[in-house]
């Protein structure tokens, strides 16, 4: 998809190691993705992929609605990539291994919106803080902090 225009990161403190916090990663990404409303949101917006399905646990090559596993390397990156009728996009989960046998996670969001139902949908879903409140849980839930 090459380099899509920055959106956000978000970071939080894993009280684990890097390998245990890929574990909870994989899980959690898992569990986010799988939910019912985004499959029926992903239709909405005409996602691609349109349905799930690959490798589990997540591996790349593994694919959600509106999202496909484009590199996982265990301990270290998770990226999802999408694309729908508003945006292209991607997804990148980082481990950092700290010296105290914690890690932080950060996730770095990236986006391109065209056209002007784009710059819509990103007012929609970016500005409103709505991307940014759903990423904070997302963390969070895979931190154990939520």
């Amino acid at each position: 998809m090459g380099t899509l225009p920055y959106v956000d990161e978000h970071a939080v403190i894993v009280e684990l190691g890097a390998h245990e916090a890929w574990v909870r990663v994989r899980g959690g990404v898992e569990r986010a993705l799988a939910r019912p409303w985004l499959a029926a949101y992903a239709r909405v917006v005409g996602a691609e992929p349109r349905e799930g399905g690959g490798p589990r646990p997540l591996a790349e090559g593994a694919v959600f609605p509106g999202f496909r596993v484009v590199r996982a390397v265990p301990g270290r990156e998770l990226a999802l990539e999408g694309r729908h009728r508003y945006s292209s996009y991607s997804l990148v989960f980082r481990i950092e291994e700290l010296a105290d046998g914690r890690s932080r996670l950060r996730a770095v969001s990236r986006a391109a919106f065209p056209g002007v139902a784009g710059r819509v949908y990103r007012v929609l879903v970016i500005r409103s803080g709505g991307h940014a409140a759903g990423m904070r849980r997302m963390l969070a839930s895979i931190s154990g902090g939520g």
